[in-house]
């Protein structure tokens, strides 16, 4: 199985920061609400709203704190 398609390994808990790069191949979202997030060091802060309960199949460089109202956010390696 390739490592693009192969579960993920590693999680842990997100608390939303500026500038704390998590590095995450996609988050779960524990709590319906906006999450800001960066894709790469470069990136400009893109917010998805009204992000519902469940995965989120995004690369994450950074949660942003900035605009990320939902919570109980695990990064997934």
């Amino acid at each position: 199985m390739s490592e693009s398609t192969a579960p993920a390994v590693k999680y842990a808990a997100v608390t939303p920061n500026d500038s704390t790069v998590v590095g995450a191949r996609s988050l779960y979202i524990g709590t319906t609400g906006n999450v800001a997030l960066k894709a790469d060091a470069n990136a400009t802060a893109v917010t998805f709203t009204n992000v519902p309960v469940g995965f989120m199949q995004v690369s994450a460089y950074i949660v942003m704190s900035t605009n990320t109202t939902a919570s109980g956010i695990i990064a997934l390696y």
